[in-house]
């Protein structure tokens, strides 16, 4: 049951990269590889981020969770051929907000 969160996203992740490379067009192979590196990929870090989370303090931890969050929705946010700044400015604001919560929510909770 552990692995069903970080394989469903990253299967939903893989799939939402490959239908955005795709841009209404015929699917093709690299869109497929596309998909499957980019759910590899997201699956893989969050994997590493849960076991190496745990062992960190409050703040790097919150700002690891929010780097994923942000560099994540930046990287499909630029599969769609908007511009690096605002790929990268809509990245930062989902970092800030996830870091924010993450945050919160590790500084009410730990003993």
């Amino acid at each position: 049951m552990r692995l069903a969160a970080p394989v469903l996203g990253g299967v939903v992740y893989g799939l939402w990269a490959c239908a955005i490379g795709r841009d209404s067009g015929p699917i093709t192979g690299w869109n497929v590889l596309l998909g499957v590196v980019s759910g590899i990929a997201f699956i893989a870090v969050y994997l590493g981020l849960r076991v190496i989370g745990p062992r960190l303090r409050r703040e790097p931890r919150a700002c690891a969770w929010a780097a994923f969050a942000g560099i994540s929705l930046g990287f499909l946010y630029s599969l769609t051929g908007e511009s690096v700044l605002k790929s990268s400015v809509i990245a930062c604001v989902v970092a800030a907000a996830v870091f924010g919560a993450v945050f919160y929510r590790l500084y009410t909770t730990e003993d």
